[in-house]
């Protein structure tokens, strides 16, 4: 029996975790906004955390929480109460306020302590803090800090800076705290002290701001405001739904928080992956994220589109696995490293099957809702190279799927959007043995196929007849090749293995084959039944896996959670097959989780059922906000006030 140590490293757990952002910048705290006591907790820049430890304490009285709000994704407020000051009736009198708003590269707070006490009150407040400079992928891995911060002392700010073998890296921050003392600064640590007299029935105010810096950054913040930001979200949802309405303006800020661009292109933005360990480019979750909110917005496709074509693969290379035509994975300062998972992914990642047919698609939807016809010829050198990649490299055996296999040895074992190690299981929970096709890969090259063919005919390119042939080819050869037949009914596979036997387990990838045309009108109405039922919904969303398959774990991260994005695609596809009625069940259940996560959806959420809970139970672990589950808001938004979304 395989044992675990006590003290092996773990990836911090994120459930009771408060955070504050706007891309590339994020604050992780407890709820009474004090920074140290969980492993995620810190001030973060890019991909490094900057402080580790900022605590704030009065030498009068205990700081009592009685309230934590969130006015948007970058800006936090902590009510608290200090009753060693107040007087001995029963109504608290001294309240103390923390407002706590982050920007790009800046985080700052206001302090207040208000006082109904008919008298003059006095104490002091400490702030606390240490520096760190810890790549976030050592915090990741739960490793916890190895920075070696440096503190200096001016007579207008505290500055920090990170050391490497004695030599000043590229991170640095400024904290300046108006009308503070500094009374204590050794090594990494620092004590800041304000001496506060408040009037009777009067306010006391300080601040303090922090500034964090560094030249590696390969992402920005987007300086431009988002498109939707003259969105009136009341007016597009109607009244019969209120909690549709609440869930799309938290989502819409969390995107808008969310938004970044590269340095030489600043006019380009799109979405981050996530908080806190995907702020950055993804290429599959930014395409998604972008397809998912074309109803209300088609200039962030557009520009992600452009994104991804200035990196689109040029060459062959194993070890980043770039290919020519080939769409990244994903984008970091330095590469990303994570021992005890055996991965060390270099800084321009390659490894995905499933991005290239995506971007294709994307592109054809953006076209289709109003993307400048002059915007969409300029990608078509690039549209022509991600075809010859869906239609020919992506298969790397020759049988006619699009496949997968890590010629690294540090790369992702799998590559597609269930990317974990065990995310590809047979019924009795065995794993399948690769390369891998998986299902709703061959669906989204057969979309991107006939994508493909009608965008080059409406720009007068050669090229459309081929790939519709091979588009019918492949719709033929999948029909023979994956669907299986179980207790559970008949099915696609979730892919074929090495040996191109179909993986036999139930599980959510075959709800990303509607809409895209690879399933006859009949099979669609049979898959939509098969998700819609008790062993693959929850009452939630639709479940990774279904509680048939023998792997099956309501918290196992791909074999039986709920992942508001995938639950989203399929609600998609089923507008798209013109399911409006299963999608509309569907998207009812999304919003059912997005109140209980009082409408912040996190990444995922455990499989169980509304039989066994009232409300959805959380993955400690889930990222939030996530650009594809903020964007999932606006899915269920088209379901329940659109007739239909048309492919």
């Amino acid at each position: 029996m395989h044992e675990i140590r006590a003290d092996a490293p773990r990836q911090p757990l994120l459930d009771s975790a408060v955070v504050a952002l706007r891309a590339p910048t994020q604050v992780w705290s407890d709820r009474d906004g004090s920074i140290g006591s969980q492993p995620v907790d810190g001030i973060y820049h890019g991909d490094v955390r900057h402080l580790d430890r900022l605590v704030l304490t009065c030498d009068d009285s205990d700081i009592e929480v009685i309230g934590l709000s969130r006015d948007g994704a970058d800006r936090i407020i902590v009510e608290a109460l200090l009753r060693g000051i107040d007087d001995v009736g029963a109504d608290p009198r001294v309240r103390l306020v923390r407002e706590r708003t982050v920007s790009p590269g800046h985080v700052e707070e206001r302090i207040r302590v208000i006082s109904r006490v008919r008298h003059a009150l006095g104490t002091s407040l400490r702030l606390r803090a240490r520096a760190d400079f810890s790549s976030l992928d050592r915090i990741k891995a739960g490793q916890g800090s190895n920075g070696s911060g440096v503190l200096e002392f001016s007579a207008s700010d505290v500055s920090g800076r990170a050391t490497s073998g004695g030599a000043p890296s590229r991170a640095s921050f400024h904290l300046t705290a108006p009308g503070a003392q500094v009374v204590d600064l050794a090594g990494d640590e620092m004590e800041l002290s304000w001496t506060v007299r408040v009037d009777p029935l009067g306010t006391w105010e300080a601040s303090w701001s922090l500034s964090l810096d560094d030249d590696s950054l390969v992402v920005h913040g987007a300086a431009t405001p988002s498109p939707w930001d003259a969105i009136d979200v009341a007016a597009l949802t109607p009244a019969a739904h209120p909690r549709l309405g609440s869930w799309m303006r938290g989502a819409l800020d969390d995107l808008a928080a969310l938004r970044m661009t590269l340095p030489d292109a600043p006019q380009d933005p799109f979405y981050a992956a996530g908080a806190p360990w995907f702020f950055t480019l993804f290429g599959r979750d930014s395409i998604w994220a972008a397809r998912l909110t074309l109803p209300i917005d088609a200039s962030i496709a557009a520009s992600t589109l452009r994104v991804l074509a200035r990196l689109q693969g040029r060459t062959r290379d194993d070890a980043t696995a770039q290919e020519p035509g080939k769409i990244m994975h994903e984008l970091r300062s330095t590469a990303l490293e994570l021992p005890h998972e055996g991965l060390r992914l270099p800084p321009l990642y390659y490894g995905t099957v499933d991005a290239t047919p995506l971007w294709v698609c994307l592109l054809h939807d953006a076209w289709r809702a109003g993307m400048p016809e002059s915007e969409v010829r300029a990608l078509l050198p690039a549209l022509q190279a991600a075809l010859h990649w869906v239609t020919g490299t992506g298969d790397s055996d020759g049988d006619g799927f699009l496949d997968y296999v890590d010629r690294s040895g540090r790369g992702l074992s799998n590559q597609g959007w269930k990317d974990s190690g065990d995310s590809i299981q047979w019924r009795d929970g065995t794993l399948a043995e690769g390369p891998i096709a998986l299902c709703e890969v061959q669906g989204y090259a057969y979309e991107a196929a006939m994508s493909g063919a009608r965008l080059l005919d409406a720009f007068d390119q050669e090229g459309s007849a081929p790939l519709r042939a091979w588009a019918a080819d492949l719709k033929e050869r999948f029909a023979g090749a994956f669907w299986v037949t179980t207790p559970e009914g008949t099915y696609p596979a979730i892919a074929l293995d090495a040996q191109k036997r179909p993986v036999d387990s139930l599980t959510s990838n075959v709800g990303h084959l509607l809409g895209t045309g690879i399933l006859s009108a009949g099979d669609e109405v049979r898959v939509a039944d098969l998700l819609l039922g008790t062993t693959m919904s929850s009452g939630f969303g639709i479940r990774t896996l279904s509680t048939a398959a023998d792997g099956y774990w309501p918290l196992s991260y791909h074999g039986g959670t709920v992942w508001p994005h995938d639950t989203a695609i399929i609600v998609h596809g089923m507008l798209r097959a013109g399911l409006l009625d299963h999608a509309r069940r569907v998207a009812e259940a999304m919003v059912d989780a997005a109140e209980g996560f009082d409408y912040r959806m996190p990444e995922l959420f455990s499989g169980d059922s509304t039989r066994q809970a009232s409300a959805p139970v959380p993955y400690p672990a889930a990222c939030r906000p996530q650009a594809w589950s903020a964007a999932a808001a606006v899915t269920a938004w088209s379901a329940l006030t659109q007739e239909r979304v048309h492919p």
